[in-house]
Order: structure tokens, then C-alpha cells, then sequence
């Protein structure tokens, strides 16, 4: 896709992390009110299997049913997200109660499948060159193993595979990280957009992932309390889906919708492209 000149963040569009997170709170009941629906047809999907568990094949079914719970409500969110009233939401495609399966669900499968293959690619790619570097060290391997770091090579040596290990971390999470905001800009603009995400977040890696960090803290609150024991068994479980679809997630699109919205450069009738 051209981009339009002088967009290299010059065009002075940045993500406030303030103005986000803010927008994923206010953003929340306008969710509830219009996505009703299809938050409560995840929250089913959710339950049930944790209810009256499936054996076999009947398990597998249940999981894509979740999937397809999750696509449909993270479809619905997202359209609100990028509106500020009812009537622009509904001319993205926005069901009764949030309840739609239409080109935009369409549009984001695509992209999510094109972005997964391309982060598989740089994390074989990356694994690769660790193993290869770290192969070419001469570093002892039965050391590694037992943590005996003294032992396992000279400390050139194991400052070389730190650095490439970092590298081999570092870079699939900085496209994983600008890579984030596609379902925002697949449904935007109307178009399948999957690599071309990275455009929309240039210059702005930092406060996307400390805005993804922070809508993940209720999961991860979550997480937290079950390795205690205080969340733990079908309870836990419940609790863990009600907090996902309920709060974490409509908080993340919310506040996704509002960082897309301050960094999109797209106008319609620019060339189109994923």
C-alpha cells in the first residue's frame, strides 16, 4: 500500500496510552448495550464445556463453537470500538445484539491466518540462527543443562548467545506487538489488512505494548489467584470466561479501537492491499 508522504509519524499521529486506556472504560457499557447478544452467546459457549464436559471428538467440537463465540463478539466489540454512536456501528455490520457472521468475521480470519504464518516464519527463522550460533559456541551443553553457567563456556561466549537469544525473542514479539491492531484495521478499512498493520502502528511499539499488558491484567489477576489456590476447579473456570468476555475483553477493544483510531493514516480510495 502507498502511504501518504511525509507519514513517517511526521503526520504527527501517536498513540496516547491515557486516552486509550480511558476510552476502553467509557467505551464499556455502549458494549453491553449493543453487543449484548453476542457477549452472552460467548459467555454460553464458554460455560457450557466446563458444566457438562464432552468426551472425544465431541470436545473438539465444542472448542471451534467457542471460536466461533469469540470471532463473532471480538467482530461486534470492534465495530463499536471504532464508532462514537449506534448508527455507525450498524453501517459496519453490526447485528441485532451484536450477533453478525458476516465478510467483516471474514476479513479477520484471513488476516489473523496470513499474520500467524508470517510470525511462524520470522520464529522458525530466528530459532534457526540461535540454534545455528549456539551450535557454533562450543558451549557444554550437560553444563547448560544443570545451570552451571561458569562451566558451559567463556563469558564472550555466553554473552554472544544471550544477545541472539534476545534477538530470537525480541523480534516475532515487536511484530507480534504492531501487528495487533489488524482486526481494528481489516474492519475499518474494509479489506483484509494483515501485514500493512505495521504501518498503522509505526513509532508506536512502546505504548502499544504497555496498552496490551495492561488489558491483559485481569486475566493475568486472574491467573495469579488460581496458582494460589483461591480460584481453582469449575469455579475457577467460570470466573476465568465471565472475566474474559466481560471485562477484558470489551475493555481491550475498546481501548484498541481508540489507539487504531489515532494512528490509522488510511483515507478510502488510496490503494488497496494486505
Amino acid at each position: 500500500m502507498t502511504r501518504r508522504a511525509g507519514n513517517a509519524r511526521a503526520d504527527g499521529r501517536r498513540l496516547d496510552l491515557g486516552a486509550a486506556l480511558r476510552a476502553g472504560l467509557t467505551t464499556m457499557p455502549r458494549m453491553y448495550g449493543e453487543a449484548w447478544g453476542a457477549l452472552a452467546f460467548c459467555v454460553v459457549a464458554g460455560v457450557l464445556p466446563v458444566l457438562a464436559p464432552l468426551p472425544g471428538a465431541a470436545a473438539g467440537v465444542a472448542v471451534l463453537f467457542q471460536g466461533l463465540a469469540v470471532l463473532i463478539a471480538w467482530g461486534a466489540l470492534t465495530r463499536i470500538s471504532l464508532t462514537r454512536d449506534l448508527g455507525g456501528a450498524q453501517a459496519l455490520g453490526l447485528g441485532p445484539a451484536g450477533l453478525q457472521l458476516g465478510a467483516g468475521e471474514g476479513r479477520i480470519v484471513a488476516a489473523l491466518l496470513l499474520n500467524l504464518i508470517f510470525l511462524a516464519i520470522l520464529a522458525t527463522v530466528t530459532t534457526l540462527l540461535l540454534l545455528g550460533v549456539a551450535g557454533a559456541s562450543d558451549l557444554d551443553a550437560e553444563a547448560i543443562a544443570a545451570r552451571d553457567w561458569a562451566a558451559a563456556g567463556t563469558p564472550l561466549q555466553l554473552a554472544v548467545v544471550g544477545a541472539v537469544a534476545l534477538i530470537a525473542l525480541g523480534v516475532p514479539l515487536l511484530f507480534a506487538v504492531r501487528l495487533s491492531l489488524f482486526a481494528h484495521a481489516s474492519l475499518g478499512r474494509g479489506q483484509v489488512v494483515s501485514l500493512n498493520t505495521l504501518g498503522v502502528a509505526e513509532g508506536s511499539f512502546w505504548p502499544l505494548l504497555l496498552l496490551l499488558i495492561v488489558v491483559a491484567l485481569p486475566r493475568i489477576a486472574l491467573a495469579a489467584l488460581s496458582a494460589q489456590g483461591v480460584l481453582t476447579g469449575a469455579a475457577g473456570q467460570i470466573a476465568g470466561v465471565l472475566v474474559l468476555v466481560l471485562v477484558q475483553v470489551p475493555f481491550a477493544a475498546g481501548a484498541m479501537g481508540e489507539a487504531y483510531r489515532r494512528l490509522e493514516y488510511w483515507t478510502p480510495g488510496m490503494e488497496r492491499s494486505t
